[in-house]
């Protein structure tokens, strides 16, 4: 059984790259990928399936502009990050990655792809993947990358530059980063995994819980939760028990504490304000 499973990955991986690799042909989407809105849930879906939705730099740089479309409104809660197809990201366009003499276009492409990585974690609200097929090299990197992974039991995930010759060292930095925090499943990468036919159902659960909580509370908290992680112990306690005292001067932290006490819901500002 193990052996018919690491046969049949190596097959996907093989698909995988070899689609990454080929030329672009007719058929690929003017923007590769899509943006829609609703109810303060924002779903960016990678759109280029003929071409196993490799981060080409134009998949990456439209990806930016989708997580940064009018991101400080209030009416933005989360973000789902999801993709068409059965691949969810094969990982960098090898085609762009070919040409030895273009050191220059091989730079631009790596410098937006480790911004990207690092505005989703830079971004007020949380960002979720959803994962309905295989993830490998750069396209791991990017569900490594998101706050949250909610996966489909058919998922797969796989860091195999190196079977190519290019080890992947830049997913290794989302990888090294997110394997110890989240739940011990598919080597941490995951937070859950759910039948295929919830997948729908189980991320947009989660979304709507995030919908319910107050917006800058939660947006202090993430910025905080990157930050602590990067210091000891001692800077770190220091720090987030600042960033406490902090967060009950917030109109917010008080309206929770008020509502938890009179046993009511509360009704959120989403404001950065201080309670006067």
């Amino acid at each position: 059984m193990a052996a018919a499973a690491l046969w049949r990955l190596r097959r996907a991986l093989t698909a995988a790259f070899s689609s990454a690799a080929a030329a672009a042909g007719p058929g690929r989407p003017e923007r590769p990928t899509v943006r829609r809105q609703a109810g303060g849930v924002r779903n960016i879906i990678l759109n280029d399936p003929r071409r196993r939705n490799a981060l080409s730099l134009s998949m990456l740089q439209s990806l930016r502009e989708d997580l940064l479309h009018d991101v400080k409104s209030k009416d933005l809660r989360v973000i789902i990050i999801s993709a068409e197809g059965p691949v969810f990201s094969s990982g960098h366009d090898l085609k762009e990655l070919a040409s030895e003499d273009d050191v220059k276009h091989h730079s631009q492409v790596f410098e937006v792809c480790a911004e990207v990585m690092t505005l989703i974690q830079k971004l007020p609200v949380p960002v979720i993947a959803k994962v309905n097929g295989l993830a490998t090299a750069a396209g791991c990197q990017l569900v490594a990358s998101c706050d949250i992974a909610v996966a489909s039991e058919k998922s797969q995930f796989a860091t195999p530059g190196v079977n190519i010759g290019l080890f992947c060292s830049t997913p290794a930095v989302a990888l090294g980063r997110s394997l110890p925090r989240k739940v011990a499943l598919m080597h941490g990468l995951v937070s859950k995994v759910v039948p295929e036919d919830k997948l729908e159902e189980e991320t947009m659960k989660i979304s709507h819980k995030i919908c319910e909580s107050s917006r800058s509370v939660l947006a202090l908290g993430k910025a905080t939760f990157y930050r602590q992680m990067a210091q000891d112990l001692d800077t770190a306690y220091r720090m987030t028990a600042q960033v406490m005292v902090d967060n009950l001067t917030l109109r917010d932290g008080q309206e929770g504490i008020e509502a938890f006490i009179q046993k009511r819901k509360p009704v959120w500002s989403h404001s950065q304000d201080e309670k006067k």
